[in-house]
């Protein structure tokens, strides 16, 4: 048998596969007794990649859709020159 990619080393969908090759044969072979040890601990660490890898794509989905969303009515930018630093100074002009 060779040597397993490392876990960390694995694409999301690598070690998906690999999870569900350890499931299968877990579920529909002759269970290995000196083998079950080791692919349980192998689906584990599958297991925890995958959903670091879920948790960071999540992440990056939230500040995508963060940034998408409208400013807010009284949002005000510091960096606009044009804006009052309070929003409730006013201009003579805007009277």
């Amino acid at each position: 048998m060779s040597t397993p990619t490392p876990v960390a080393e694995l694409s999301y969908p690598a070690a998906l596969a690999e999870l569900e090759a350890i499931l299968d044969r877990l579920e529909h072979d002759e269970p290995d007794v000196d083998r079950v040890a080791d692919d349980v601990a192998r689906a584990t660490e599958l297991i925890a990649h995958c959903r670091s890898r879920i948790s960071a794509a999540r992440i990056k989905v939230d500040q995508v859709v963060a940034g998408l969303a409208p400013p807010t009515a009284d949002a005000v930018d510091p960096d606009d020159p044009d804006e009052p630093d309070d929003p409730d100074e006013t201009d003579e002009t805007d009277r």
